[in-house]
């Protein structure tokens, strides 16, 4: 039986179309920093693995990978905090409840036992046989270890601080954005190896590289498919066109991984290549939060379809709320 109604069903549109969240301040810079971070921490991973199988030549070029773009992303978050003398500020508390202080505290402690592996590998063969030099040395495999035992946390902890915001595309996702910040994470991790270490000593790499390809593009599709409306900021538009060529570049450098191991120049190619997929992966996630915040739909829309199907309002549909109704007012 058809429903008679009264008035016709209303069209959502917000006051005078305007956004009802404020557009993210963040620049590229970013962007850059979740790259950079997760690339540290998949070869800090690597290079620990490098290092108990006997393979020197990986395990130099991924503690040196791990300290220089632990430092990228350094700089990166330092330089957009507007205040960049005021970082050891992030440093007074620990606060659980907060991804940022807590992702403040693992990076702290990651990049101390990254950096100590890395001088390992840079020092001079003179400096190496002084005591200072022996004494580095014996502990570049603990320090290695440690800085691969919290790399985990170094490459996802970024995809919780997104989606603990209000910006619907990073809130919706955020079953799926650690999965998918770690597998690019190994992806680059593996491709920096395998673009840079002698070639008979790729295999972990591209195995790595492999593995977290296929996690990466597998978490990606999900997160398309089952976050409803929201989707659409990554499925459309210039986060739509990141997206897909990393995801060409990606599943072209597994491939290339697959097949090219006999081949100095394939190989080296498949590795820049999952390099620059999963910075692309960064950039495009970066856009999709951006573009998502510029439409009212896809605030309250999946606020609607929360009350409709009885599950309860979240912290951040009550504020957004509020701030609906002052407009209205």
């Amino acid at each position: 039986m058809k429903e008679d109604l009264a008035v016709p069903r209303a069209e959502f549109r917000s006051y005078y179309g305007q956004p009802i969240l404020k557009t993210p301040v963040w620049n590229w810079m970013i962007a850059a920093y979740l790259f950079c971070g997760g690339l540290s921490a998949g070869s800090a991973m690597l290079g620990a693995g490098a290092d108990l199988t006997g393979r020197p030549g990986l395990r130099k070029v991924s503690r040196i990978g791990s300290l220089v773009s632990v430092l990228a992303s350094l700089f990166f978050l330092i330089a957009d905090l507007g205040r960049p003398e005021r970082f050891h500020h992030m440093l007074r508390v620990a606060k659980p409840s907060s991804p940022m202080s807590m992702g403040t505290w693992i990076l702290s402690a990651y990049g101390p036992g990254a950096g100590l592996a890395a001088v390992a590998e840079l020092m001079p063969k003179w400096l190496r046989r002084t005591w200072i030099g022996r004494l580095v040395g014996r502990l570049a495999r603990p320090a290695g270890l440690w800085a691969a035992s919290t790399a985990p946390g170094v490459a996802s902890y970024t995809a919780v601080l997104l989606s603990q915001t209000a910006v619907p595309a990073w809130r919706e996702a955020h079953p799926y954005l650690p999965f998918v910040f770690t597998g690019s994470a190994a992806a680059s991790g593996g491709g920096l190896g395998m673009l840079l270490a002698p070639l008979g000593e790729t295999g972990p790499a591209r195995r790595m590289a492999v593995t977290g390809a296929a996690l990466e593009v597998a978490a990606s599709r999900t997160l398309e498919q089952r976050i409803g409306l929201t989707a659409e900021a990554y499925t459309t538009g210039r986060p739509h066109r990141l997206r897909q060529w990393a995801e060409i570049l990606t599943v072209g450098g597994a491939v290339g991984a697959v097949v090219g191991g006999r081949s100095r120049a394939v190989t080296a190619a498949s590795g820049l290549a999952l390099l620059a997929g999963s910075a692309l992966q960064r950039f495009g996630v970066f856009e999709a939060g951006v573009a998502s915040t510029r439409d009212p739909k896809y605030v309250v829309v999946p606020q609607r379809e929360r009350l409709q199907a009885g599950r309860p309002a979240r912290g951040d549909d009550r504020d957004s709320g509020r701030v609906t109704a002052r407009h209205r007012r």
